[in-house]
């Protein structure tokens, strides 16, 4: 019996340490990011409960932009125009986005890209972590079907 609750301990164990697939990661970047939190490198955590501003990514094969938009209460978004363009590589089993502007170039490695969560850490050792955003909701829900 011991033996059984082993395996399955090490199986278990196993799958849960599976690191992210940085190809498959690439399918889940696009669309629109609330940022929720930030880990500093000192551990502490800086929580995002409201977000006026939330990032856009949008992707095309291994390149792409990030665009800070604004939500507006129909449903649309505003923009100031400025969007930072970025490409895409696998370095070291990881998915990076390499940046760069006019006045500077930095990179980002994803830590994690799921459908509705995005981690990614910065060159400052800064942890961000974004959930998918949705639309404002104003309808009673006691309304809805």
């Amino acid at each position: 019996m011991n033996l059984k609750f082993m395996i399955l301990f090490l199986l278990v164990f196993a799958i849960s340490c599976e690191k992210p697939n940085p190809e498959a990661q690439k399918q889940n970047l696009s669309g629109y990011w609330e940022i929720k939190s930030v880990k500093m490198p000192d551990g502490e955590k800086k929580e995002f409960d409201i977000n006026t501003v939330v990032d856009y990514i949008e992707l095309k094969g291994d390149s792409g932009t990030r665009t800070k938009v604004s939500p507006k209460f129909d449903g649309t978004f505003t923009t100031n125009g400025v969007s930072e363009n970025f490409t895409l590589k696998i370095e070291e089993d990881s998915l990076r986005m390499y940046y760069k502007t006019q006045f500077d170039a930095w990179k980002e490695t994803v830590i994690e890209a799921k459908d509705s969560t995005l981690t990614v850490k910065n060159r400052d050792n800064k942890i961000y972590n974004y959930s998918k955003f949705k639309k404002f909701d104003f309808e009673n829900p006691s309304t809805k079907n």
